[in-house]
């Protein structure tokens, strides 16, 4: 008896929740429920064989290689120290600013996350860095926690984003194109935090006092900056200049970058024989489960065409005859809701093959397909970086609280990350309403 779309969509993906929430890792649950879809779905052990043919064929993809380049490059910034160092420098530089030193955590923030691409690492080098100072210096949870989560975000969209790599591989849009059109969203989420901050401190000083930081020479605040940045911001223009002016592609660029990096912190003296294995080690762990994870996605998409769900639910949406924008909202509020139970790469792994499906259905007047999927990919990456930091599970809420000084509640860490979730959701609103946004930079270098 054949079944109906419904009962296999939902078999399937209960089965990978109900694994997961046995403890199972996401991607083992993804691969034995792939299994147990591809005996049934696909024509028993040929359908097992032909899941390892298109696990294989799925990691040979040249396009891949930027992944592993990228994790390399914000391993080595922060295991050898550089990124600290880098923030020490923007630390000195602004002085006498309501609320300075969580402007210094959206600043350097900001500038980190174009070099590492790692949300985790962000959010961990910089609540280890400056919450311990902001408690000192008498900063309230609500102005010193807030902007280093929200914050700690953004290295999923300033290019170079490792996981912007793996949604563009999950999904099928262009990788160089989603990299480029993540660049505005993200520099308006970091300007309408640095304004947020700068207005809430101006009304109510006490959350953020102001102290004595010692007369530093216009030269002693200059210089850390020029040595210590300037450098790291000519790795970012090396890394996406190149793609943005054709001179190389994003693999080649993410190669540029990672040797960028390595000569970075061989001129810094501070690259070690046992950071950079370390490094290496970070590296190696983070590429592999990225390749299992798009090896189980690749065989979801095909169980889901042998068992012809997709073609069902395609049919269910057409005959609805759903507006474009009301199926792109719906498709956003799933993974906003399931960013409160779920880490981002299992909520990219279940829904992305059905959303690029879905996404089809639909008429965009962007004049073709890609650009259609570039926009979207973008508006998927903001809501997998707000639910980051969405109550009760998000992930960089519970790094924010590991490195918070003792004492520290959840409560005042979710507080403090609520004003900059909803500005998020601003920025992704008038993403929705004005595409242009997002898609000029990608048009405007082909």
């Amino acid at each position: 008896m054949e079944l109906e779309w419904y009962w296999v969509i939902s078999g399937l993906i209960g089965s990978v929740v109900f694994l997961m929430l046995l403890g199972m890792p996401v991607v083992f649950a993804f691969f034995s429920v792939n299994i147990a879809g591809a005996f049934i779905f696909m024509g028993g052990e040929k359908g097992v064989i032909q899941l390892v043919r298109s696990a294989e064929e799925s990691v040979q993809a040249f396009a891949l290689l930027p992944i592993p380049l990228f994790i390399l490059m914000g391993e080595i910034m922060f295991y050898t120290g550089i990124a600290s160092r880098a923030i020490d420098a923007i630390d000195k530089l602004i002085a006498r600013v309501p609320g300075r030193l969580s402007l210094v955590a959206i600043t350097g923030g900001t500038i980190f996350s174009s070099l590492s691409g790692s949300t985790i690492a962000n959010t961990a080098m910089l609540s280890s860095t400056l919450l311990p100072e902001m408690y000192k210096r008498g900063y309230k949870p609500e102005i010193s926690i807030g902007p280093i989560v929200a914050v700690g975000g953004l290295a999923m969209l300033i290019p170079p984003s490792a996981l912007a790599v793996l949604l563009g591989s999950v999904a099928r849009i262009p990788i160089g194109d989603l990299l480029i059109a993540s660049v505005v969203p993200a520099l308006m989420l970091a300007v309408l935090f640095f304004g947020y901050i700068v207005v809430r401190c101006a009304i109510n000083p006490k959350i953020a006092p102001a102290y004595d930081i010692g007369d530093l020479t216009l030269r002693e605040r200059l210089t850390p900056f020029v040595v210590y940045v300037l450098p790291l911001m000519g790795i970012f223009i090396v890394v996406v200049g190149s793609i943005v002016t054709g001179i190389a592609t994003p693999t080649e660029s993410a190669a540029l970058g990672a040797v960028a990096s390595l000569l970075a912190a061989a001129a810094y003296r501070r690259l070690t024989l046992q950071n950079f294995i370390v490094s290496v080690k970070q590296t190696l762990r983070f590429t592999v489960m990225t390749l299992f994870i798009i090896c189980g996605s690749i065989t979801f998409s095909q169980i889901l065409a042998f068992s012809q769900a997709s073609e069902g639910l395609i049919a269910v949406v057409e005959a609805a005859e759903l507006t474009p924008i009301f199926l792109i909202v719906a498709m956003l509020a799933i993974l906003l809701f399931l960013g409160c139970f779920m880490d981002q790469v299992s909520m990219m792994m279940i829904t992305m093959p059905i959303f690029m499906e879905l996404l089809d259905v639909v008429e965009f007047d962007f004049g073709d397909r890609q650009a259609t999927q570039v926009w979207f990919g973008v508006l998927a990456l903001m809501m997998l970086e707000i639910s980051l930091a969405t109550p009760p599970f998000g992930l960089l809420l519970f790094v924010a609280k590991g490195a918070a000084p003792k004492g520290t509640t959840m409560k005042q860490i979710i507080v403090s990350v609520l004003p900059f979730i909803a500005m998020a959701m601003g920025v992704v609103a008038v993403l929705i309403l004005f595409p242009d946004l997002t898609l000029f930079l990608p048009q405007l270098f082909k």
